[in-house]
Formats: structure tokens, sequence, C-alpha cells
């Protein structure tokens, strides 16, 4: 207990750093109110039992059926004995097996799908609980590896039945933590190498605040997806190579198990994941070859290459993810189109890190390391000879920066041209990198020029106009980071508005829906279908052309759900088609998940 006090004293600015940027961010959490289709698709690959996709006509896949009728038992013994059957007919009929030739019921036109439906398909209950298989055949059919979709799973499988944002947030908001705390070392050992090592703290802390109370990490924390799980594994995987490099008496000829670990990791939660660690791993070959440690660069191409067979073996959809796959092709298909738009792309994407890095911290940290170049000199910038790294046969000079910055540059010119949107979070694995370079650079910078003050080497007017500019333009980074409010990114994950669209739906949850949409938008409204009776999927064309009237006149009242802009033309076939005669406004915004949501009576129900 003594000891734990001792530590707690000791590391207390850090501890403090770490519960601030919590505690900021848990209360952005509590405000995010909706969704982005996106992460409720998270949900459902997570959650659905053998049923990644909502299709309309086909309510429940193939599979999914086939687990229900002819794999689940009454008790865990009668479960088994039915999956070992499947298996053997498997193995005895292959291609004909009851299991491969099993039929979906696929309808002529949409049907309505039950409130209980919805919940399964985003939810976990005492059936599914669990259940990482259902998720592995979930997200084979998709364009990403499942890792992310597991541990959400695992969540929801402790929270059973609900659907909250905390629950994906939370898995976020350990990685963000996670990210700090490797910034924090990486800050301290980074300046150590570079000689400076009484400012390592200082510069670990600063940088790990810089990104914990920047608009990315409230970003990366907001959005339910594997991107805060991806930046984590990058930052373990530069600490990993850092230490080895530097650090570790062998550094690469053995224990390399948590090296392959956190490659594998990493390539299981986002291909994107390769762009960084490929790039790592070449200036890492490079560093090893012309230090004449040949040995180990032997053991370290063959973990990787372990790595990568592993990677695959374990999840070997992902080959025709990257190459098959529609997401695939359209990424291989950004960067065969060479530099046409790319300019528009990178500038685009420069926006983008400048906004998402600290509300003027990219820039301001940019210019004072720019700017006391300009003023100091170049001369001040030289290694000194008498300040070496731990390990003297592994120099930290230009190759250090080439190891922090080339592996960055590669990832946002491949990011920024492969990317199929120009969203932040494509670069959210950057966030905490930049910030960490340009920290360190600033700190380096500062620390030389002072030291060349009191050698002599500098004049007290260079030094003071030096100083002058790294005062004001801290000043004003903090400044533009105080003022900026909550609200700023509304427009992005929080959604505050889908709150008043979801009330509607729990205000008329004795009512049937329509959700008229094109494509899978209706994505984006899953909440408000677990609420609504039952829920109808179509399109436009759909609606008025549907044979199947019925169920559609039997309704007295009815709520439509709308993505279209064309409000007139869907009145005109509620009212002429279906002959409902009221129509009543109960939610319109362009913010939320849906455009209008509108209330049809029939004018003798009135």
């Amino acid at each position: 207990m003594r000891k734990l006090g001792t530590n707690l004293i000791a590391y207390f600015p850090e501890i403090l750093v770490l519960t601030l940027c919590a505690a900021l961010l848990i209360f952005d959490i509590s405000h995010k109110k909706g969704y982005h289709m996106d992460e409720l698709l998270s949900f459902e690959l997570a959650n659905a039992q053998f049923n990644p996709w909502i299709v309309p006509t086909q309510p429940q896949g193939r599979l999914a059926k086939f687990v229900e009728n002819e794999l689940q038992g009454e008790n865990l013994g009668e479960t088994f004995s039915n999956l070992w059957d499947t298996v053997q007919d498997v193995l005895q009929n292959r291609g004909s097996s009851k299991i491969l030739t099993y039929q979906a019921d696929v309808y002529e036109e949409p049907v309505w799908i039950e409130r209980q439906q919805f919940i399964d398909y985003v939810t976990v209950d005492g059936r599914d609980a669990f259940n990482y298989l259902s998720v592995y055949f979930n997200v084979k059919d998709d364009n990403h590896p499942p890792l992310h979709f597991m541990v959400l799973h695992t969540v929801s499988s402790i929270f059973q039945g609900k659907l909250s944002p905390f629950m994906g947030c939370s898995i976020n908001l350990v990685c963000v933590m996670g990210i700090m705390m490797l910034l924090m070392w990486l800050g301290r050992r980074l300046m150590a190498l570079l000689g400076q090592e009484r400012l390592g703290r200082v510069a670990g802390i600063l940088a790990a605040l810089s990104y914990g109370l920047s608009g990315g990490a409230l970003n990366t924390t907001l959005l339910i997806r594997m991107y805060a799980m991806l930046t984590f594994w990058a930052m373990a995987l530069l600490a990993i190579h850092i230490r080895k490099l530097y650090d570790a008496e062998d550094g690469f000829g053995r224990k390399n198990q948590l090296l392959i670990l956190v490659t594998l990791l990493g390539f299981w939660t986002q291909y994107f994941f390769l762009f960084y660690c490929l790039m790592l791993a070449a200036v890492t070959a490079v560093l090893l070859w012309k230090w004449g440690r040949k040995k180990e660069l032997v053991c370290y191409v063959r973990s990787m290459v372990l790595a990568a067979v592993i990677g695959v073996a374990c999840f070997p959809f992902a080959v025709s993810d990257v190459f098959a796959s529609g997401r695939g092709v359209e990424a291989l298909d950004n960067l065969s189109a060479g530099l046409s738009g790319y300019g528009t792309r990178l500038w685009a994407f420069l926006q983008i890190m400048a906004a998402r890095t600290g509300d003027g911290a990219f820039w301001a940290l940019a210019v004072i390391c720019v700017g006391a170049v300009a003023v100091v000199g170049a001369k001040v910038l030289q290694t000194e000879k008498s300040a070496k790294p731990t390990n003297s046969a592994k120099p930290a000079g230009i190759q250090l920066w080439l190891l922090l910055i080339l592996p960055v540059g590669v990832y946002f010119l491949l990011a920024a041209r492969m990317s199929p949107y120009l969203v932040d979070r494509y670069m959210m694995l950057l966030f905490p990198l930049v910030t960490l370079v340009l920290v360190i650079a600033a700190f380096s910078i500062g620390a030389r020029a002072i030291q060349a003050y009191r050698q002599g080497e500098l004049s007290p007017i260079r030094m003071g106009l030096a100083g002058c500019l790294a005062v004001t333009l801290m000043i004003v980074w903090v400044l533009m980071r105080i003022r900026t409010p909550l609200s700023r990114y509304q427009d992005n994950y929080l959604y505050t508005a889908y709150q008043g669209q979801e009330a509607v739906s729990e205000n008329y949850a004795d009512l049937d829906c329509i959700c008229v949409c094109e494509g899978v938008g209706y994505y984006g409204n899953l909440p408000e279908f677990m609420n609504y009776q039952r829920t109808l999927l179509v399109t436009m064309e759909e609606l008025e052309h549907r044979k199947e009237t019925a169920s559609i006149n039997s309704l007295d009242e009815v709520v439509l759900l709308s993505k279209q802009e064309d409000e007139e033309r869907l009145c005109t076939v509620l009212r002429e088609k279906y002959g409902f005669d009221q129509v009543e406004t109960l939610w319109r915004t362009r913010e939320s998940g849906a455009d209008v949501v509108l209330l049809f009576t029939r004018e003798w129900n009135k």
C-alpha cells in the first residue's frame, strides 16, 4: 500500500492529465444521442446472430435460418449433437450438404419486419451472448477484419438487451487513454534519445494533454467504429520499435512475441494499419542494415512474415476484402487514378489534420518549429557530439526523425489517395503521431536554442525573438482550445438532434412505420424501428408499384419516415394508392437520420 501511495505521488501529473481528459471525454459521450449508420452497422455485425445484413425482402439470412432451425437445440447437449451431425454431413456430402444447400425465405416484395427482429439485429440476449463464431461469419461478408466487432460483441454480451452510445464509446475511451499513456512514454524516451532527457517527462505530458484535449481525440472517442483501436495498435507498434531499436539488449534478436501480437491485432482491426506498419517496417529494416545489425534484421523480417502468415491464416477473407470486395476495388481504383484530383484530396485531408489535431495546435506548433529555425539558425539544430543515446551503437539523429516522420507521411499520402470519403476517420491514426512529432520538435529546438544561448552561440536579440514567438503562439494555441465549445463537433458524431426524432418513435410506438429510403440509409434509423410495432423498408418506386397493398390498406394510422426530397409525391401515393386523407408532420430535420417523419390517418378514423 505504501508503494502504491509513493507511485501515485510520483506520477501525479500523468494521472491528473489522464483523469482530466477522461472526465471531459465521458462528459462528451453523455451528449451523444444518435448514430451514424456505420455505427449501427457495427452493432449489427457484432450482434446479429449469423445475419450480417438487413434485407427488406429477406429479413432472415440463410445461415441465420439454418442455425435457428437446424442447430439450436433445447439444451447445450442437443446443440452440440446437431453441430456434430452438421460437420459429418459437410464432410460426407460437401457441396450438397444441408447447410450449403439450405434456402432462406426470399420474398418478391419488401415485407414487414417486427420490432423484436430489429432489437435482435443490434442487441444481445441469453441465446447469442459471447457467440464469436457468429461475429466471424458476419464480418467475413463485410470489408473489415473482425477484432473490433468481437470486442463490441463482448461489451454487448455483458449489457444484454441494451443499445447505448457508451457501450461502443467505452471501447474507444480505453483506447484513447492507452494512446495518451504511450504518448507520455514516447515523449520521455524520444527526448532522452535526442539528448534532452530532463525535458522528456514534460514533453510526454504535453503531447498526451495536447492529444487528449483535441477534436481528434474527441471524434475518435465518439465514433463507434474501429479507428480508436487502430490508432492504439499503431502507437503501440511504434513504441515497440523504439524500445527494440534503442533500448533492448538483444533488440529484435529474440523475444519478438509482443511485436508479432501487436502487428496481428492491428491487422485484424483495420486494413489501413498496413500503410503505417509496412512503412515503419521498411525504415526499421534499412536502419538495422545500415547499423550492421544483420542478425537482428533476419529475426525482424522473420517475425513480420510470421505475423502476416498467421494474420491471413486466421482471417483469409482479408485477401478478398483488399483485392476483390467493392470497397477494396474502389480503394485500388483510387490509387491507380494517379494524380487526378489528388491535390483536392490532399488539401481536404490537410484541413482535417489541422482542425482535428488541436484547433490551431497543428499550425501553431508547426509555425513555432519553422519560426524558431528561421530565427535561431540551423547551427543550433545540429546534434551535439557529446549527446549520445543510451546505446551508442544505435545513434539517434536524423535516423530517429525518419523513423517518426516517414511512416506518418506515407500513411497520409496513401490514405488521402485511397480513402473512399473525405472524412476524418481515415486520418485518426495520425492525430497522436503528428502531435507527438510536433511537440518533440518544438521541445528539441527550444532546448537547443537555450543551450546555444548559454554557450554564447546565439545573440540575446535572436533568443528574445525566438522566445517571444514561441510564447505568443503557445498562448494563442491554449486560448483556442479553451474557447472551443462542445457544439463545434455536434455536426460530426454527437447527433444530438436525433434525440427528438427517436422520442417521436417512442410516442407512436403502438403504430407501424413505413420507411421510404433509397439504398441502405435506413441503417441510421434502427433505434426508431426498435420502437415501432412493425416497419416496412421500401424505396419510392416499390411503394408506388407495390402489389401487396392489403397490409397497408388495413391500417388506420401509419408513421412514414422519409429520406426523400419529393414529399409531395409521397403524399400523393399515400393518398391516391392507399387511401390516407390526413397528414401531420411529426418531425422535420436534416441533421438526424431522416429528413421528415409524417403521420398519415384516414378521415373517418380521425
